[in-house]
């Protein structure tokens, strides 16, 4: 379930950037500066999507370390329990996005096409930034550092082997965590470069189709990343390429014969 509410989010978030590429794209063809009825709901599903995608994995990394940490604890990793935390954090997402449009800060930028919180030092910002990145960053590197050391801990002392195997599987787990949200961070960077650059001076004037440019490479990153730890499906695709491949190779055989 935690893996799906975080594919779902990085869905719904890519789907909104596709709507902010397609508008912007629109307006360009017809060289026209316009502000659609739903350009600010897509600058606010851009702020709660990204909110909702680093909550999911902090999340996910709070079930594994209490999974590893509790585990006689059954009632925190049940299906309802998640149900009802999955709910909580798109409820506090969209909440969180709340006040960027009502303080009016998410405003429409001409040269850029679309609307976005301008990159000026303000409360919006620090609390953008705080909230939406700091908060869970924080939270998923100090679970991991904990879980670390507690695997550590546990193979210095006598410890059944099915438990160790668990805490490292679920360590691994907290690990693949850290590897997508670090993309996110490193793809990010021109994003927070602006952000910063905004408390002192004005940013470039494409400054925010730049920083867009690197999420939309961020994702396939994250979506090429997932390929490769999904080994269900990596296999399941390969298997599909692999037989494509021999069927193919077979057509070509029996054409060569019949020539």
């Amino acid at each position: 379930m935690l893996v799906a509410n975080s594919c779902l989010a990085k869905l719904l978030f890519a789907i909104d950037l596709l709507g902010l590429i397609i508008w912007s794209l629109k307006n360009d063809l017809k060289q026209i500066s316009y502000q659609d009825s739903l350009c600010i709901f897509r600058g606010y599903l851009v702020k709660a999507t990204i909110a909702a995608q680093f909550d999911s994995y902090l999340l996910q990394a709070i079930y594994r370390y209490i999974t590893v940490i509790y585990p006689t604890r059954l009632f925190w990793q049940s299906k309802q329990f998640q149900g009802f935390l999955i709910g909580l954090t798109w409820v506090c997402a969209f909440i969180f996005a709340i006040p960027h449009v009502a303080t009016g800060e998410i405003q429409y930028n001409a040269d850029n096409q679309m609307c976005e919180t301008p990159f000026h030092l303000s409360f919006i910002i620090i609390y953008n930034v705080v909230y939406g990145y700091f908060i869970p960053l924080n939270g998923i590197m100090f679970i991991y550092v904990k879980l670390i050391l507690y695997v550590k801990e546990m193979n210095k002392r006598v410890t059944p082997v099915n438990t160790v195997s668990r805490a490292q599987r679920e360590l691994k787990m907290v690990h693949r965590i850290v590897i997508l949200v670090m993309i996110l961070l490193v793809l990010g960077v021109p994003y927070t470069i602006f952000v910063i650059m905004g408390f002192f001076t004005q940013p470039p004037k494409y400054h925010l189709r730049i920083s867009y440019t690197f999420l939309y490479i961020s994702l396939l990153f994250i979506m090429i990343t997932l390929f490769q730890f999904t080994d269900p499906v990596k296999t399941y695709i390969m298997k599909k390429i692999k037989r494509q491949s021999n069927i193919i190779a077979a057509t070509t055989i029996q054409m060569n014969e019949v020539r």
